[in-house]
């Protein structure tokens, strides 16, 4: 059995957004006072029950507002994504506002929801007090009883847990006790400038429209998980918006929605960095990689659009071209796409596993010191102060990513060229030829008399 989904819906400005961030106790949701922030599905894996039981999760999903007049004309694409979360969910909050009273909006929401069958829970949120509990009550009168709560005070959150699932049980949506759920193998972030096509991608992946698509620059402005399944596994791909400079950031709006592409890079095991193939290489790619760099995150040079390129240009040319703007990528793959068409993305895809694969490799201490012995009898440390700069053994201490302590006599001796020279070494030598490498360099202690590396 999947897991039930819980849709959050309701007109805008009620809270839905705050009420979702409360419910999983994350910022995931944007919150904003401008009506109509949320526009795609905006989705969260819970678990209703208390650490150490038996986990009863639900997929909750935070929607647009309902009847919301879009700024940039995408009213039709957001109403499309509220209807597919309600026609695809097993339960949903309605929620309406407390503190505002019955509008009109609520009651051509709550029509449209009485045409459904299924279970509907009326949430008041903005209850921040007993009077705005008591007036409340007048939402009696859509006929579903009325749940009053407040996100922003924290006020009703178990009462309205314990509903959730009492509903559920009743109506046998839970998984079967003892029943497996696939948990993700990998998540993949999706990032890049706007308009790189990172949604229609997303969409080309799950093969439904998952996240609005549109040629309207910052269409997409939370982070969206999206769990696809291929070849038996399941994964999560994470839609990203389209990545500011900080110089072009000109509203809290904007700065959230970076901010939300720099966590997702944080939390994912790879990163899809996706170029327009019509277009050069701005200075919004330079920063994401660096950031990229810094996170130390396997990363896929991803050209899409590449039909719109495919016979005016060869991918050599291309792959020439990122190279040489970010050489110290040289590492990275490079994959040529056409999102729209999904033409080229189950081979990404599989690289991308690869990489995952990678990042978690452990290499055994004696294949370890072999090769740093290997690398320094080819090429040894230059001298420091007429003294010579010893490496006495190494080891792997960490993976995701692979980390390489190695221990001198007079590590701060080492220049960076001759450092970039051990890792590159170290690099080609072990499976670890497309991910990044933290290579550390640590004084062997005075008691320590390890020399596990013998150079001539």
């Amino acid at each position: 059995m999947s897991i039930p989904k819980v849709a959050i819906v309701g007109r805008p400005n009620v809270g839905k957004s705050s009420l979702f961030n409360w419910l999983i106790g994350q910022r995931v949701s944007i919150v904003d006072p401008t009506a109509g922030v949320t526009r795609d599905r905006v989705t969260f894996l819970l678990d209703l029950n208390d650490e150490g039981q038996q986990p009863q999760l639900i997929e909750l999903i935070d929607t647009g507002g309902m009847g919301i007049v879009d700024v940039d004309d995408l009213s039709e694409h957001i109403e499309d994504q509220i209807r597919l979360a309600i026609h695809s969910a097993d339960l949903i909050l309605f929620i309406v506002s407390a503190r505002d009273g019955i509008v009109p909006l609520d009651e051509i929401v709550a029509e449209q929801l009485r045409q459904l069958s299924r279970p509907i829970l009326l949430v008041a949120n903005k209850a921040d007090n007993e009077r705005e509990e008591r007036n409340a009550e007048e939402f009696q009168i859509f006929g579903w009883g009325v749940l009053p709560v407040s996100a922003q005070q924290k006020r009703g959150r178990v009462f309205l847990t314990e509903t959730i699932r009492e509903t559920l049980q009743k109506n046998n949506l839970f998984a079967e006790s003892g029943e497996e759920i696939a948990e993700p193998v990998m998540k993949l972030a999706i990032v890049g400038r706007r308009n790189a096509g990172k949604s229609t991608f997303i969409n080309t992946l799950t093969n439904e429209k998952r996240v609005i698509a549109s040629d309207v620059p910052g269409t997409t402005r939370d982070s969206v998980d999206v769990r696809f399944e291929m070849d038996g596994k399941t994964f999560i791909a994470i839609d990203t918006p389209g990545f500011l400079r900080r110089k072009g950031i000109k509203s809290d709006l904007q700065f959230y929605s970076t901010n939300r592409a720099e966590k997702s890079i944080h939390r994912a095991d790879v990163i899809l960095l996706f170029f327009e193939a019509n277009s050069q290489i701005q200075a919004t790619e330079r920063q994401l990689v660096n950031f990229i760099k810094n996170e130390m995150k396997p990363c896929i040079f991803v050209v899409n659009k590449w039909d719109t390129m495919v016979d005016q240009m060869p991918t050599e040319r291309w792959g020439d071209y990122l190279r040489d703007v970010f050489p110290d990528f040289a590492y990275t793959p490079i994959a040529f796409i056409t999102g729209k068409t999904g033409k080229n993305i189950k081979m990404m895809l599989n690289h991308a596993q690869m990489l995952f694969n990678q990042s978690r490799l452990r290499i055994s201490t004696p294949q370890l010191n072999k090769l740093v012995a290997a690398a320094l009898e080819t090429n040894p440390p230059p001298l420091y102060h007429h003294h010579k700069v010893k490496i006495y053994y190494a080891s792997q201490v960490n993976s995701a990513p692979p980390t390489i302590v190695l221990f001198c006599n007079m590590p701060d001796a080492l220049s960076m060229p001759y450092q970039r020279y051990l890792l590159n070494f170290l690099r080609d030598g072990l499976p670890f030829h497309e991910v990044p490498v933290r290579l550390l360099f640590r004084k062997r202690e005075s008691n320590d008399l390890r020399n596990d590396i013998e150079t001539k």
